[in-house]
């Protein structure tokens, strides 16, 4: 048999780059200072270089002190002359590739730049460590004797004047190499479907006959997909269907809210959960441990990493701190110079340290998808970790949601306005949101400071959103598919209004 071959081979290669993980676990600081020293270097003759003299940058303190922490908007006109085919901008290889992203709630699109060297040596070197990893961890895994069943975005590849983008999934599938191509289901030509619901019919015709060993995708959408193979198929859980299934990597959202839905259709407790952190801009973190929420920061993948902390983030006091300087447990918004391209860019999303040798991190929300309307610091890690509180202990399951403020007006205090999806409701509404709100003060004091007698805010508001709701508005915002979510937090009303406007079913 053939497959007995490619496990074993590519087990033993795959093991091979653990010897290299371990020399920036070693020596992290070191390795993150000559990546920064060698960015520069190679761009040192791009119109950005010359701009900032970056041949004459010869530390990180005049790093810090000559270039500009930067958002999307400050760089676009840069990355749109680079759509239109010039090049050695502001990287020194020429850049084709454009991941098309309009993050969670912003409507326009942004482009980000993909160099071959960010394909190569961020995207596929990291999707390679997670394999690499999870063999290391499971020696008997047989996962390569099966494929792996992958859930991408729903968007084609498009060209524009001779550069091309789309989702970066479509741009990874694109350019992947044979053999991952040869491990995956369904095929590419599927997998680059635009269309969302032929697509999940196509998936579906094509994997159910799999011998599918792994799932990789969105958790929101993967279980839209999966629960739909289980009702098609008639199968009481994916075992059935799949019984040599061992391992899920999955990343894009919080897996919390849908931690307990996956175990009701994986009901084995030996099935493995592997977490990864990747954007449209890099591939940063990778759960290197059985079991575990934290996620190994990856160092060696051309991504030079800076953090604010979030008590000076976007105030005059804001400080930009580097690697060697993070603190335990703090909420940071991340800031990073990668090799295509984005020099000190705000990613926008938050993360905190959970262990500083090695270093370990956990994703805790956007800067943008948290709510201190009031002062309360509320992250999306503080609900998510409430919502899945609360219906462990009320036996209850949550699809989606999302949560606003509700402005202090007059004499009347504020509060916190939710819009919440079942799959499963609860017996009693009023006991939910009571437990909720409780559950919100046990993980954030900042905000039981503000619940405190009702001192500054009531209690929290829920409205039970009738079935489909979000996913209706996903289709109205043509958001469907794999690469899209929800917007969780925000301190505006205006997606909250939306949904309101789409629904007519009681409010508590």
């Amino acid at each position: 048999m053939l497959y007995p071959l490619i496990n074993s081979i590519a087990s033993w290669v795959l093991k091979q780059r653990i010897h290299q993980i371990e020399l920036f676990l070693k020596y992290p600081n070191e390795v993150q200072d000559e990546l920064l020293m060698n960015l520069l270097r190679q761009c040192e003759e791009t119109v950005l270089g010359k701009k900032y003299d970056f041949e004459s940058i010869k530390s990180y303190s005049t790093f810090a002190e000559r270039i500009p922490i930067s958002s999307y908007e400050d760089l676009e006109p840069m990355i749109e002359e680079t759509r239109k085919g010039y090049q050695n901008i502001f990287w020194n290889t020429p850049i084709k590739w454009f991941a098309k992203s309009s993050g969670t709630t912003n409507a326009k699109s942004k482009f980000i730049p993909v160099s071959n060297e960010a394909l190569e040596n961020c995207h596929y070197k990291a999707s390679k460590d997670l394999l690499c990893m999870y063999l290391n961890n499971n020696e008997n895994s047989e996962m390569f004797l099966g494929k792996s069943l992958r859930l991408g975005g729903s968007s084609q590849i498009h060209e524009n004047n001779n550069t091309f983008f789309g989702d970066l999934s479509a741009i990874l599938i694109e350019n992947m190499p044979m053999w991952a191509e040869f491990s995956s289901t369904p095929s590419n030509k599927t997998s680059l479907m635009s269309e969302w619901e032929s697509k999940l019919t196509a998936i579906i015709n094509e994997t159910r006959n799999e011998n599918v060993t792994s799932f990789a995708g969105v958790p929101s959408w993967m279980l839209v997909l999966l629960n739909r193979i289980l009702t098609e198929s008639g199968k009481e859980n994916l075992f059935e269907l799949w019984p040599n299934l061992e391992v899920y990597f999955h990343g894009g959202v919080s897996f919390e809210p849908y931690r307990e839905q996956y175990k009701k259709i994986l009901p084995n407790s030996n099935f493995k959960y592997y977490e990864i952190y990747n954007a449209s801009e890099g591939f940063f973190a990778i759960q290197d441990l059985n079991y575990s929420n934290d996620l190994l920061l990856m160092l060696d993948y051309g991504i030079f990493y800076e953090f604010i902390p979030m008590d000076t983030f976007g105030t005059p006091n804001q400080k930009i701190v580097r690697l060697a300087d993070v603190e335990l447990f703090k909420n940071y918004a991340v800031v990073i110079t990668t090799n295509a391209g984005l020099w000190r860019y705000m990613i926008g999303d938050t993360v905190r340290f959970t262990s500083l040798n090695p270093y370990r991190i956990r994703v805790s929300g956007r800067t943008k998808h948290h709510i201190n309307v009031f002062g309360e610091e509320l992250m999306v890690e503080n609900t998510d970790s409430a919502i899945a509180k609360t219906c462990s202990a009320l036996h209850c399951e949550v699809k989606d949601y999302t949560v606003a403020p509700i402005f202090m007006k007059d004499k009347e205090k504020g509060a916190h306005e939710w819009m919440i999806e079942f799959k499963k409701h609860p017996e009693d509404i009023h006991l939910f949101q009571k437990v909720l709100d409780e559950n919100l003060q046990s993980v954030n004091s900042d905000y039981e400071a503000k619940r405190y007698n009702n001192m500054t805010l009531n209690q929290l508001k829920i409205n039970v959103a009738r079935e489909n709701l979000f996913y209706d508005w996903l289709k109205d915002n043509n958001k469907l598919g794999g690469q899209h979510k929800i917007p969780r937090l925000s301190n505006q009303r205006d997606y909250l209004e939306q949904l309101i406007g789409m629904q007519t079913k009681k409010s508590f």
